[in-house]
């Protein structure tokens, strides 16, 4: 209050101008618990019992004291190594992150310059475009191609040569298309623009069978940088566990911009239990690739615009109004993902494929509730 008892204006102190401008990227976290969560293309049985035996036991002493993450690089390559690689990775080449979304955030913050440039696709992951307007980067975004949406090769080849981006992200597969790459074009890429890091997000690569990993040499092709993460096949999702894996001199940057206790005791913990069952995953995305079939399958006989590619998710376009059908599906107690904001695939859901028991649910609820057309 001043002298006259009247408020004080309020006076706070000002962010920078790229973040009052930017756009943060939103998801709906709350209220999805005991629904079937086909929105967010998560694991939909939850994690190995070797995941949940190890949280269990976790000892009083680990929650005490600030998390330690000895060992967790070497069995990560140990569970990666099993796929055969084309040169053999060391822990200095793993970087540990809570979550892809904070490797992502780490990479713009130690690449990203006031008026560099993002190259990109589009429609994708949303979570790219904020990180470079934070760093008041300029965005560049190709459209995937044709009613397949194919990979836009030839522009994305043409735009790394004229404008020289600072960095290049490729989803792959891509999300929301499912639209994949092969790991020969993006080395290619990154062979015609070795200033440029080339960031390829697999968080899908088990799903698709396409991966960079097992045919790069990181000391040959330095400007690549893989992400993984633990999320979408091992259900980990809650505990935010994502991998970078790059020459060991990019790790060494995107690191020191990252919390050095930014992963809990807890995720720790469960990681390396994940990361001993492979077979348990292994036996998940089987469940899922058999319940994709089946839904396209469906889909086809029923000639319900779709499309379906790669990843545990696909595409419809129901014939009545998107959010109609979304809400109708919640009441049943299934949640999908609406795409009408997303370029290219406006009127549209994304769905995330489960088990085939999931997809079962799903369809019978959803052809309910499509076949009543006023």
């Amino acid at each position: 209050m001043n002298s006259d008892n009247q408020p004080l204006p309020f006076i706070q102190p000002q962010a920078r101008i790229e973040v009052e401008e930017m756009n943060a990227y939103q998801a709906p976290l709350e209220g999805r618990r005991n629904l079937l969560r086909l929105d967010f293309n998560e694991n939909t049985i939850g994690p190995s019992p070797l995941v949940i035996e190890a949280l269990e036991n976790i000892p009083a002493s680990h929650i005490s004291v600030y998390p330690e993450y000895k060992g967790l690089q070497e069995a990560f390559i140990k569970n990666v190594s099993d796929i055969g690689l084309a040169a053999p990775l060391e822990p200095e080449q793993i970087g540990l992150f809570n979550g892809v979304d904070a490797a992502i955030h780490s990479i713009f913050h130690a690449y990203g310059n006031k008026g560099d440039q993002l190259l990109t696709t589009k429609p994708t992951f949303g979570y790219y475009t904020p990180c470079a307007h934070m760093q008041g980067m300029q965005v560049i975004e190709i459209p995937y191609e044709g009613e397949h949406f194919q990979f836009p090769l030839e522009q994305v080849h043409q735009e790394l040569i004229k404008q020289k981006p600072k960095l290049l992200f490729i989803c792959n597969p891509n999300n929301p298309t499912g639209t994949k790459v092969s790991a020969e074009k993006i080395l290619q890429l990154a062979a015609l623009a070795p200033n440029t890091l080339l960031v390829i997000d697999e968080l899908y690569e088990a799903f698709s069978g396409e991966s960079v990993l097992p045919v790069i040499d990181f000391n040959v092709t330095p400007n690549v940088l893989l992400l993984r993460s633990l999320s979408k096949t091992a259900g980990l999702a809650g505990l935010r566990i994502g991998f970078a894996i790059g020459h060991k001199k990019i790790i060494n940057l995107i690191k020191r911009v990252s919390g050095p206790y930014d992963i809990n005791s807890f995720a720790v913990t469960a990681a390396f239990a994940a990361l001993k069952d492979q077979d348990y995953i292994d036996n998940y995305v089987a469940q899922v690739l058999e319940a994709r079939d089946w839904i396209k399958n469906q889909l086809e006989f029923s000639k319900t615009i779709h499309h379906i590619e790669a990843g545990n998710y696909f595409l419809l376009w129901p014939k009545r109004e998107p959010e109609e059908i979304e809400a109708c599906l919640r009441e049943e107690g299934i949640l999908v993902r609406n795409m009408s904001n997303k370029p290219l695939i406006g009127r549209s859901l994304r769905v995330s494929v489960g088990t085939k028991v999931n997809m079962q649910n799903f369809w019978s609820a959803f052809n309910k509730h499509e076949s009543k057309i006023d």
